[in-house]
C-alpha cells in the first residue's frame, strides 16, 4: 500500500484544512469511490428510466439479481485474492516480472471455472423453476462473470498501486452503462428492466477490459511458469482459508435471516429480506469511512515504521532490532487507538443523521429498529479487519485464520439465536461475531509482540531440504577401555 502514502504524506505535511479535507478525499477515492459509483449509476438508471413505474416482483427481481451478482462475485473471488496477492508481491520484490502474466491467466482461469461451476446450475433454476426469460437469466449470469473479472482484475492494479486507475475505470465502465441505459430504453424500446440490467452488465465487462489491457501493457513478458502459483496455494492455503472465511462471515448473517419468516421469495429463485438488508446496507456505509480512515493511517504511519524494523532485520544490530520493533508495535497500537476515536465520532454522527433524516426518505420503521445494533457490529468488524491486516504484516497467517474462522463461526451462531429475539437485537450475531474476532485478534498481535524474533528468527532450515536417504542421526562416537588397574581410558 505504500503506492499512495507518499501522496498523502504530501497531501498532509501541510497541516492545513483544505489539504486535510483533499487527502480524504484522495483516500476515499482510492478505496471506495468504485462501490459508490455502482451504487449511484443504478439509482441514476432507476431515476431516469422509470424503474419506480415498473411492478412489485419486476422492481425486486431486479434488485435481487443485482444483490447475488454482487455477493457471489465476492464469495467466489475471495480464495484466490490472498494467495495471488502475496505471490505478486513477492514476484515483484524479487523481480521476476516474467512470472507475473502466468499468474494472471491461470488465477483468472481458476476464478472463472469456480464461479461457472457456481452460477450455471442456479441459472438453470432460475429459468427452469422460476420461469424467468432466458434472455434476462443469461444477462444476469454475463453480468456476474464479468463483475468476477473486474474483482479479480483490481488485485492486480492493486499490488501494482494504481488505485486511481480502478477508480477511473469504474467511472467509465459506469457512465457507459447510464448512456446505454438510456440508448436501449428510448431509442430501442427495450423494457426498463432489461436496459438497466444489459447496461449494467456491459459496464462491468467494460471496466474489465480496461483493467486487463493495463495490466497487459505493465508486464508484457510471459514465462509461462505455473507451477510456482500452484506451490504457493498448497503453502499458502492458510490465507485462502481466512479471506474466504472473512467474506463470507460479512453475508452469513444475511444468509441466516434469509430463511426466516421474513424472507421474501422472488419467482420461487431469489431469496432476501428487504428490511434487514437494507439495515445491514446502512450499517456498512454507516462504518465504511474506517476503511479510508485505516489505509490513511497506514499508509502515513505505520509503513514507515515496519520497514525501519525490516531492514534493521536484514542488517541492524540487536540494539537496533528491539529499538524498531519497540517502535513498530507503539506505532500499531496508536494506530489502532486513533482509528477506534475517530470512526467513533464519525459512526456517532452518521447514526445521528440517518435515525433523524432517514424515516423521511420512505425507509421503514422495521429497518430502523435492526439498524442500530449493525451499525455496531460493523464499527467492531472494521476494527476487527484492521488486526487481520496487521497479522499478515507480521506472517501470521495462523493468526489471521483464526480470527476470520472465529468470526465466521460465532457470526453465525449468534444470528441463528438473534432470530428469536425482538427485531432490535437482530443484529447481536455480528456484534457477537466481530467482537470475539477482534478480542482473538488483539491478544493474538499481543503475542506476536512478545515472542516476534522468535517468529522471525527461528524458523526456517540451516540446511537445504531435499529428497533421498535421511542421514545417520549420530554424529560422534566415544570411544573407551579399561587399563589393567581398573582406570578408564578414553580413546
Amino acid at each position: 500500500m505504500a503506492g499512495i502514502g507518499i501522496k498523502l504524506n504530501n497531501l498532509f505535511e501541510k497541516n492545513t484544512i483544505t489539504t486535510h479535507l483533499a487527502g480524504f478525499a484522495y483516500s476515499s477515492m482510492s478505496t471506495v469511490t468504485p462501490m459508490l459509483v455502482v451504487i449511484l449509476n443504478i439509482l441514476l438508471m432507476g431515476y431516469f428510466l422509470g424503474f419506480s413505474r415498473l411492478g412489485f416482483v419486476e422492481r425486486e427481481l431486479f434488485s435481487c439479481t443485482v444483490l447475488y451478482i454482487f455477493i457471489f462475485a465476492l464469495l467466489t473471488a475471495a480464495p484466490f485474492n490472498s494467495v495471488l496477492s502475496k505471490y505478486m508481491s513477492d514476484v515483484i520484490y524479487e523481480e521476476r516480472y516474467e512470472d507475473i502474466r502466468p499468474c494472471f491467466f491461470f488465477g483468472l482461469f481458476l476464478n472463472i471455472s469456480l464461479s461457472s461451476l457456481l452460477g450455471i446450475p442456479f441459472c438453470l433454476w432460475e429459468h427452469f423453476v422460476g420461469k424467468v426469460d432466458v434472455f434476462y437469466t443469461f444477462t444476469g449470469y454475463c453480468g456476474y462473470i464479468g463483475l468476477v473479472m473486474v474483482f479479480y482484475s483490481m488485485i492486480y492494479l492493486s499490488i501494482s498501486k494504481d488505485y486511481q486507475k480502478i477508480s477511473l475505470f469504474f467511472l467509465i465502465g459506469m457512465v457507459w452503462a447510464f448512456l446505454f441505459s438510456l440508448f436501449l430504453r428510448f431509442i430501442m424500446h427495450w423494457g426498463i428492466r432489461e436496459s438497466m440490467l444489459f447496461a449494467l452488465m456491459t459496464g462491468f465487462f467494460l471496466t474489465a477490459f480496461l483493467e486487463l489491457a493495463i495490466i497487459k501493457r505493465y508486464f508484457v513478458k510471459n514465462s509461462n511458469r505455473y507451477s510456482s502459483i500452484l506451490r504457493y496455494f498448497r503453502k499458502y492455503w492458510k490465507l485462502v482459508v481466512a479471506n474466504f472465511f472473512y467474506i463470507l462471515g460479512l453475508y452469513i448473517h444475511n444468509f441466516v435471516f434469509w430463511n426466516t419468516e421474513m424472507r421474501l421469495v422472488v419467482v420461487k429463485t431469489f431469496v432476501c429480506n428487504q428490511p434487514y438488508d437494507m439495515a445491514t446496507c446502512l450499517a456498512m456505509f454507516t462504518n465504511i469511512s474506517a476503511t479510508i480512515i485505516f489505509i490513511t493511517r497506514v499508509e502515513m504511519h505505520f509503513h514507515d515504521k515496519y520497514k525501519a524494523y525490516s531492514e534493521a532485520v536484514i542488517g541492524g544490530k540487536g540494539a537496533d532490532i528491539d529499538s524498531a520493533r519497540k517502535e513498530m508495535f507503539r506505532q500499531l497500537s496508536a494506530e489502532l487507538m486513533n482509528l477506534v476515536r475517530i470512526q467513533f465520532i464519525i459512526t456517532a454522527v452518521v447514526y445521528l443523521i440517518a435515525v433523524v433524516y432517514l424515516p423521511e426518505f420512505g425507509i421503514s420503521t422495521l429497518t430502523m429498529r435492526i439498524y442500530p445494533c449493525l451499525a455496531a457490529g460493523y464499527f467492531i468488524l472494521f476494527l476487527m479487519y484492521s488486526e487481520i491486516i496487521f497479522l499478515q504484516y507480521f506472517d501470521d497467517l495462523t493468526g489471521a485464520m483464526a480470527t476470520s474462522l472465529i468470526f465466521c463461526s460465532v457470526t453465525f451462531l449468534g444470528s441463528l439465536a438473534a432470530t428469536r429475539l425482538p427485531e432490535v437485537w437482530y443484529g447481536i450475531g455480528v456484534v457477537m461475531g466481530a467482537f470475539c474476532g477482534w478480542t482473538f485478534a488483539y491478544f493474538r498481535i499481543r503475542f506476536m509482540e512478545k515472542h516476534l524474533d522468535a517468529h522471525i528468527f527461528c524458523r526456517g532450515s540451516l540446511l537445504k531440504p531435499g529428497m533421498g536417504t535421511r542421514p545417520p542421526g549420530q554424529v560422534y562416537t566415544k570411544n573407551e577401555k579399561t587399563t589393567e588397574n581398573g582406570a578408564v581410558q578414553r580413546l
